[in-house]
């Protein structure tokens, strides 16, 4: 028999990897950002556009002094996390994310996947030295060392077959492809129909995505326990899961985990989000405050509509605080990172759940 000792969600930004200087180079790339998905009514608007709307004040948030201690604040938290992950000394561990534009394409884009090959290859990012600093500096976070990252097999198959006999219809996959590719649409609300950005990669080299990728390198410091790799497909309409699928989706993890054969310690993480790649706080404190006070209906009934584009990955916190509702949740850290004056930019946070 199972448990669930320890639950984490943590945000995995690539600005969490670069010193904060650096951050405004995001801010930049935000005003050609086709996925741009405003709150409180969730649609997508241009920059220029969305620079019209914004609230004054927000450019006084802008600011690199506010940066540094935000940076500062989010790396201690990550380490705390990394510290109570390790002394935890989990069996397994099971990662709960998403794929943006990595693994899966619009070929086959699965509501739920759940990997379970003896093991899953990360591919270390090694951008060449005429990269642009902010490119070579977020690299390191998401693997600077190439492995292959050992799968418990024999729990993945059982959370498979426990899903399946719950009314889960979940896919699965025992290997990645060498190359992938494909395009994605991003079917997000517009205030006159629907966007019709997408994106199409040219087949390439992967490995795990870099939601998996950044648990292996910032919170296990390249020295993986056992994973269990499960994919939401949060981002990308019109097969994401609600959010009250999420939640029990995570209930379901966490029975499937006591119901499995082994006295295992297992740990849980939900790897991304909060809000981005606009600013939703409104949004970002609920969830944070509904996951610490083990508010299943409040989490469940999360509005869809402000569920879009990367602010979609509160989907894993949500299915992680149901696997983890048995446990104590706190927060170590939220800080809401304007890099612009339209607004853009992402809540970035990290919780951890324990025992009572």
């Amino acid at each position: 028999m199972g448990k669930i000792v320890l639950g984490i969600g943590t945000s995995h930004s690539p600005m969490l990897a670069q010193p904060p200087e650096l951050w405004a180079v995001h801010g930049q790339n935000d005003k050609r950002n086709g996925e741009l998905v405003y709150p409180p009514d969730g649609l997508v608007y241009p920059y220029e556009e969305a620079l019209e709307r914004a609230h004054p004040d927000i450019a006084n948030l802008v600011d690199e002094d506010l940066f540094r201690k935000q940076h500062a604040n989010l790396t201690n938290a990550i380490e705390e996390l990394a510290s109570s992950l390790r002394a935890a000394k989990p069996d397994a561990v099971i990662i709960i994310s998403d794929d943006q534009d990595e693994v899966f394409f619009e070929d086959n884009m699965p509501s739920f996947s759940i990997y379970w090959g003896e093991t899953m290859p990360l591919i270390a990012r090694t951008p060449p030295e005429s990269a642009p600093p902010a490119v070579r500096a977020m690299a390191w976070g998401y693997g600077d060392v190439s492995m292959d990252v050992p799968v418990d097999t024999g729990l993945a198959r059982h959370i498979i077959e426990h899903m399946i006999d719950n009314e889960f219809d979940v896919s699965h996959s025992k290997y990645l492809k060498e190359e992938t590719g494909g395009y994605v649409a991003r079917r997000y609300p517009t205030p006159n129909g629907e966007s019709t950005f997408g994106r199409m990669t040219e087949p390439r080299q992967q490995g795990m995505p870099h939601g998996f990728a950044y648990c292996i390198k910032r919170l296990m410091h390249n020295e993986p326990f056992p994973i269990v790799p499960v994919s939401l497909n949060t981002c990308y309409p019109p097969n994401q899961p609600t959010p009250k699928r999420c939640y029990n989706f995570g209930l379901q993890i966490r029975e499937a985990v006591a119901s499995f054969h082994k006295d295992a310690r297992v740990a849980v993480i939900g790897s991304g989000g909060l809000s981005h790649f606009v600013v939703d706080e409104e949004l970002d404190r609920a969830a944070l405050k509904a996951m610490v006070d083990n508010d299943a209906e409040t989490l469940s009934n999360l509005p869809r509509h402000r569920l879009n584009s990367a602010a979609s990955e509160t989907r894993n916190w949500i299915a992680t605080a149901g696997a983890s509702s048995h446990l104590k949740g706190e927060i170590l850290a939220y800080e809401p990172v304007y890099r612009t004056p339209a607004g853009t930019g992402g809540g970035w946070g990290m919780v951890r759940w324990n025992g009572h």
